[in-house]
């Protein structure tokens, strides 16, 4: 369930950066919770291809994400506003503009 949410964040951030091809597969198998056959047999296309297309969007989610750290600072930044202390706030703010 974890690993779903994760590529999910990632995807919704990051979606404008895949194919179309890649798009439409990755939204039967994410969001329409369709299995790799059902996607092959839809698509026409062999299971194998399916699961390959998915683990190059994962792969390609992955990569962005390790370069424009988009989610992980979204993520680090709504922890933030969960704080009342504006020292600690400002403090872990000028760490992320720091890419740290």
């Amino acid at each position: 369930m974890e690993k779903f949410l994760y590529y999910n964040n990632l995807y919704l951030i990051y979606k404008d950066l895949l194919n179309t091809k890649m798009q439409d597969i990755f939204d039967l198998y994410y969001g329409e919770n369709m299995t790799m056959q059902e996607i092959a047999d839809y698509k026409n296309i062999s299971k194998s291809r399916v699961g390959m297309v998915i683990k190059n969007v994962e792969h390609k989610l992955d990569h962005l994400e390790s370069i424009l750290k988009i989610n992980s600072n979204n993520t680090k930044l709504a922890k933030l506003l969960e704080l009342n202390d504006l020292k600690k706030i400002k403090l872990e703010i000028e760490n992320i503009l720091k890419g740290e």
